[in-house]
């Protein structure tokens, strides 16, 4: 791996910051606060045409990789906007790599260029109440009826399904008792969120109330054939090449927070002064910092590794894993050790960093466990029986 960024990695993240750099943390303290999208934010974003940055050029996107596509989205989550910024163009990101890889051209040209435009807004619908993190127990079933499909479910923890007018939906097809494997049997959709078949619950929330999360009750929904991508009951292969850059994104993002807690916390360090000196001379402040800087630089090191593996066509499923784990882990250390050096001011909404140890729940338990993944480590990488 090449250790020093690219010249095009440096333009990637100037003009990222540049557009970051017009919302400040009053903007995204009135939006935590409200609950209310970042439209502006994400139409900045979308007007520098970073939505497209990972999707093919004859499309409208930019044609890179999953590697720039973490410099974007670490960058967003370094300036400020935490996950709030992340979150919000986070799926447009990761969620169409299904359709790219497996899509026929019809649905390219379909679908595509309004996500990249920022015309449509994609969700993506996988977890179930009843199934968690056990994709192979969908229960949401689609019955083919001629040209069309009739879904009938439920999925929990859709984020922005507020607003979306597409959702990525992974449903079953065949029962799993009539499968070789659970993971046969399962099909992918893209489709239009229609709310006349599809309702949708806000979730309330501890923390990134500006995007919404929500539970999704569907009734009889039609899709047309068409709308499926690639053949019928192989949707799980589809849906793990959306699987992986989106743990590296979201690894990515954890960094990102993570450091702009750091920062925070060592800038309050320097300034603030208790018993005639800056609380940062005491070895018991500035210890605890220093570790939480090579954790974090260590992780975005994993980080970059599992992108350049990803893109270079590679199996990456341990390290996007262990990517997403010691991501999530150094910044909530960072984001928790941000709010023990503010003191009592760290749980103040004044100094921001209380925000950022809520949003940083949102990568250590989602889109996968820790648990799961040190299962999945020990199973996938040391040759250990399955424990589950």
């Amino acid at each position: 791996m090449n250790f020093n960024e690219s010249t095009q990695a440096k333009e990637i993240r100037n003009a990222v910051q540049k557009v970051c750099s017009q919302f400040d943390d009053n903007y995204w303290a009135e939006k935590d606060d409200t609950g209310t999208f970042p439209e502006e934010f994400v139409a900045a974003i979308t007007q520098g045409g970073w939505l497209g940055i990972a999707m093919p050029t004859e499309y409208g996107g930019a044609g890179l990789g999953i590697r720039e596509a973490v410099i974007l989205a670490h960058t967003i989550a370094r300036s400020g906007a935490g996950m709030s910024g992340a979150s919000a163009v986070h799926l447009n990101l990761f969620g169409p790599n299904p359709i790219v890889v497996f899509g026929n051209e019809r649905q390219k040209e379909r679908f595509l260029p309004p996500l990249i435009k920022g015309e449509d807004r994609a969700c993506f619908g996988v977890t179930e109440p009843d199934a968690g993190l056990n994709t192979t127990r969908l229960s949401t079933r689609a019955v083919r009826d001629g040209d069309n499909y009739i879904i009938n479910g439920r999925k929990m923890w859709t984020t922005t399904a507020q607003t979306a007018t597409k959702i990525l939906l992974i449903v079953r097809t065949t029962d799993i008792e009539d499968c070789d494997k659970p993971t046969d049997g399962l099909s992918l959709f893209y489709t239009n969120l229609d709310r006349n078949s599809i309702e949708v619950r806000m979730i309330p929330k501890m923390g990134r109330a500006a995007v919404d999360s929500n539970a999704l009750f569907i009734d009889d929904l039609v899709v047309p054939v068409s709308d499926r991508i690639g053949e019928e009951g192989a949707g799980w292969k589809y849906l793990l090449h959306g699987l992986n850059p989106e743990r590296i994104l979201i690894a990515a993002e954890s960094v990102g927070l993570g450091q702009l807690a750091l920062e925070r916390a060592s800038n309050y360090a320097r300034e603030r002064v208790v018993f005639d000196r800056t609380i940062g001379k005491n070895q018991a402040i500035q210890h605890p910092l220093a570790v939480n800087w090579m954790e974090l630089e260590s992780a975005m090191l994993m980080v970059n590794h599992a992108a350049s593996m990803y893109d270079a066509g590679k199996p990456c499923g341990a390290e996007a894993n262990s990517a997403k784990y010691l991501a999530a882990e150094a910044g909530y250390k960072a984001c928790h050790r941000a709010v023990l050096t503010h003191g009592g001011m760290g749980y103040a909404r004044e100094y921001h960093v209380e925000r950022y140890l809520r949003e940083i729940m949102i990568p250590v338990i989602a889109p996968i466990s820790q648990e799961l993944i040190k299962s999945y480590i020990a199973e996938q990488v040391l040759g250990q029986e399955k424990s589950y």
